[in-house]
Formats: structure tokens, sequence, C-alpha cells
């Protein structure tokens, strides 16, 4: 990327951070995205100045983008990008129009959210809760002495040796993580970012910070949140103000790439999914609580969607289902 852009670059997303308030995570895609775009136009057409950027460079980046198989979804998330940014010049009255102005995004063909069916997701559970025993009270001095040198497995009441390379308080972390994703529909980010504090045990709910700094409430059930108390009172050192809720043995907040290993390993053991990301437990929240007739408001606010036409992916499943039923059961079909 020529020197020319970089001013730009950084004024814009200086922009998002201070005035617009977006996280990190949402910066860093939109400087990938630009830095890309500039990075093509620095190699293929001697860098142009932003002013005389016009739609017919865009389009030869989106050709590009193609020929090396990126996706209609990811070039219109790219795209979006660039929408962004050029508006801000337009409002800076660095350029005059926008060239994204002729742009038309490519279509994105419909694919149904990839979930686990309710039968598979309540078998993982339950196989990962017999490996997960929760400590008593008691215990919990033991267990927080197996989260530092990985030895102590009390009375044998966790059956570690299912995975003996990870310590007794390491089984209850995977075991929360994947609980916390598949009964609250968390994004990633949301959970690796979520804290003690936002653990409302009293109305048994979680305070989540969503995209754009929106917060929302999850109600969570009281077992799902006597897990959550019982693997705080199981930390080896108690958390001060402002500590993350789920932490790796060394203490530290979990990195994405850390908890998808952590989701693609127990996920990996459910034969039917094609995908096993935590964005797979997400649908597969969505999907089940509308298979059970929830409303599709209430599983709006709960995934923290801000247009419903987000979630109304997830009746596609609930009618194949219907569909599905309607087969086994009527004598005519």
């Amino acid at each position: 990327m020529l020197p020319l852009y970089e001013p730009y670059l950084q004024q814009f997303l200086n922009y998002l951070r201070f005035e617009k308030r977006y996280s990190q995570h949402t910066v860093l895609s939109y400087q990938n995205d630009l830095e890309q775009f500039f990075a093509y136009l620095s190699a293929d057409f001697d860098g142009p100045a932003i002013p005389h950027i016009t739609s017919g460079f865009i389009r030869s980046w989106m050709a590009s983008l193609k020929e090396e198989n990126y996706t209609a979804k990811s070039i219109n998330r790219k795209l979006s990008a660039l929408r962004t940014f050029f508006k801000k010049q337009l409002k800076d009255e660095v350029i005059q129009q926008s060239p994204l102005t002729t742009i038309v995004t490519p279509k994105i063909s419909k694919r149904l959210p990839v979930f686990a069916p309710e039968a598979e997701m309540k078998g993982l559970l339950a196989g990962m809760r017999q490996d997960s025993v929760l400590p008593d009270s008691s215990e919990q001095q033991v267990y927080a002495q197996a989260g530092r040198d990985n030895s102590a497995t009390p009375g044998g009441s966790l059956p570690a040796e299912m995975h003996p390379e990870l310590s007794p308080l390491e089984i209850l972390t995977h075991r929360l993580i994947i609980s916390i994703f598949y009964y609250t529909g968390m994004r990633l980010s949301e959970l690796i970012h979520l804290k003690e504090k936002q653990v409302d045990a009293y109305y048994s709910q979680l305070k989540v910070l969503g995209k754009g700094n929106k917060e929302r409430i999850i109600p969570v059930s009281a077992g799902l949140m006597k897990e959550i108390q019982d693997y705080i009172a199981a930390k080896p050192q108690k958390a001060a103000e402002g500590a993350f809720l789920l932490v790796n043995k060394k203490g530290k907040p979990f990195t994405p790439s850390a908890m998808r290993a952590i989701v693609k390993k127990y996920l990996g053991n459910i034969p039917t999914l094609e995908k096993t990301s935590p964005h797979v437990l997400r649908h597969t929240f969505a999907t089940h609580l509308m298979n059970n007739g929830a409303d599709l408001n209430a599983v709006k606010e709960l995934l923290g969607h801000s247009s419903l036409a987000s979630t109304q992916v997830y009746t596609h499943n609930t009618i194949e289902k219907l569909r599905d039923i309607y087969r086994k059961a009527h004598p005519k079909a």
C-alpha cells in the first residue's frame, strides 16, 4: 500500500474507534479490507489519489477477488467497508461523489444455517457432564490446586483420565464454554470478552455487550448459572474488578483461535455436522428455540440482531422440520 493512503486510512480508523465506538475486532476488519483495496490500487494502477478513485477501479478489484475465489458474502463485506470509508470522505469534502453509487453488490445464495440436532447436543453435553462433575464447596480448594498443578483429582469424582492432557479445571472450563454458547447463542467475541461482573446471579441472567456496544440481557437457567458460579469459585485466582469470566490455564483470557479449537474438538464428536465452529452453536441455539415454538422477535432479541431479516433464516429450518413431520405422520403424504 502506497504511503499516500495512510493518512486517510488512519483518520477513518480513528473515526470508527472514537466517534462510532466500534469494537477493536470490527475496526480491524475494516482496516484489513481497506488495506487490501489500497494495496491492489498501488500494485495494479500506481495508486490513484482518493479523489480520482472511480467505480472502474472498484469493479476491477471485485473481478480480481472473484478470480481469487472469494465468496459473494466476503466481497459484499469488503464493499460495505469501502462504502463506509467513501461516505466519510464525502462528508469531509475529500471527494464530490462516492464511487460506490453505481456498484451492484453480488447476489448471495441463501444457505441454511448449519446446526446440531437436539438429540446429538443432549448426548454431547451429557458426555461432557460425566467428564466434568462439578465439585461441592468442600472440594473447591482442591480443584483450584488441580488447575495449578494438573495433578489432583479428588476422590476420582472427575474422570480426568478420559482427557489426560487436561487438568480438572480445564475440563470444567471446556464444558462451560460449550454450555454457554449453546444455552445463550452468544457470538465468539461476546463470550471471550464476557466479564464476571456481567454475570447477574440474583436474576439469573447475563449482560452481554454485542455489536456496536449494544447491551442485551440473556436469561439463563438455574442449572447453567450454578455451573458458572461453581466455575468462578473453582478458579485458582480470585478475579479482580473487570476480570474476564473464562480464562485459560495461565489465567489469561482466551484468544479467538484457542476458543474455536475447543469448540471444534467437541463438536467433532457429532458426525452429522459439516462445520464445527462456535457460530454453529449459535445457529443451534436459535434453531432449537424456533423448533420448540419460540417467538421470532424474542429470538431476535436474544441473538442481538438489529434486523428481523437476519433472524428469519431460522424459520426455514423450522419449516423443513414441519415438512418432515408431515411426511412421516400424514397417511396420505
